[in-house]
């Protein structure tokens, strides 16, 4: 089952964090259609947020086809992200390793390695230019 966190300091909403990690357990596979999500009150309690925060996230989820809920039962992941699982992309995971081992060479921290790889994820490509 997973495992919710908020980063208060993130500047990205409650809710919204929460939606961006059952996505990311989607395409790494560590959830799958039928499974369970957490009850609302155990992730409100277990995170320290309002109850309403969750059923936002969830509300989200379900609006994107994601999970369905069954009254009295609990919420389930209903769908996926049609796209394949990052556990089906083992050879990019191990080049992406590479690189993060040259970058800590180069002096990178992991602040500085994340700052460089958002900034390189929303700049166009080759291609786009």
């Amino acid at each position: 089952m997973i495992e919710f966190r908020i980063e208060p300091r993130s500047g990205v909403a409650p809710y919204l964090q929460l939606v961006h990690q059952v996505r990311q357990a989607l395409r790494l596979g560590l959830l799958s259609e039928g499974d369970r999500l957490p009850k609302v009150k155990d992730v409100a309690a277990k995170v320290a947020i309002n109850p309403n925060t969750v059923l936002k996230a969830y509300r989200q989820l379900e609006n994107e086809g994601l999970v369905s809920p069954k009254p009295g039962v609990g919420t389930f992941v209903s769908g996926t992200l049609g796209a394949p699982a990052v556990s089906e992309h083992e050879p990019l995971r191990r080049e992406l390793i590479r690189w993060l081992a040259a970058a800590r060479a180069a002096g990178l921290d992991e602040e500085s390695i994340e700052a460089l790889f958002r900034q390189t994820v929303r700049s166009p490509t080759e291609e786009e230019r």
